[in-house]
């Protein structure tokens, strides 16, 4: 009985220890933030205290937050510039220039996702991702329904 004791205790300090190292490694990215970046975001998005980061493979500092309920991704270079800031939508909340030209250029195919963009270099648009075979097909619209790409 003492033995099983012993395998249990062990077992649950090994449990323990596994996540807090998974906590450890979370907080550790945290801190690996650029200075530059984490005070440009705070600038951006006063108020909002706890994003979550990740460096994507363009090398850009990804900020996953909510707001209203809603959630934001914003890309952020190493100095701390703002790249661009963008959330799903739904298809419905188009704007209906948008749904008016998918009805004629892009019926056959199926939307995957809609993402509102604002971008430091584009402006305002909204990505349009349609489903086909191999890579998904990314169109991106003004508010007008003009095509960006």
């Amino acid at each position: 009985m003492k033995k099983i004791s012993i395998f249990i205790a062990g077992c649950l300090t090994v449990g323990m220890l596994s996540c807090q190292e998974k906590k450890d490694e979370k907080d550790s990215n945290k801190s690996e933030v650029p200075e530059a970046v984490a005070m440009a975001f705070q600038k951006k998005y006063p108020g909002e205290n706890d994003p979550d980061w990740e460096q994507d493979e363009h090398g850009y500092w990804e900020s996953h937050f909510k707001q209203d309920g809603e959630k934001y991704r914003a890309d952020f270079n190493t100095d701390g510039s703002w790249v661009e800031t963008e959330n799903d939508i739904k298809t419905e909340n188009l704007p209906e220039a948008i749904k008016k030209v998918i009805k004629e250029k892009y019926s056959d195919y199926e939307i995957t996702e809609v993402e509102h963009v604002i971008s430091a270099k584009k402006g305002e648009f909204y990505d349009v991702e349609f489903k086909q075979k191999g890579k998904n097909k990314d169109v991106e619209f003004r508010e007008d329904g003009t095509e960006l790409n």
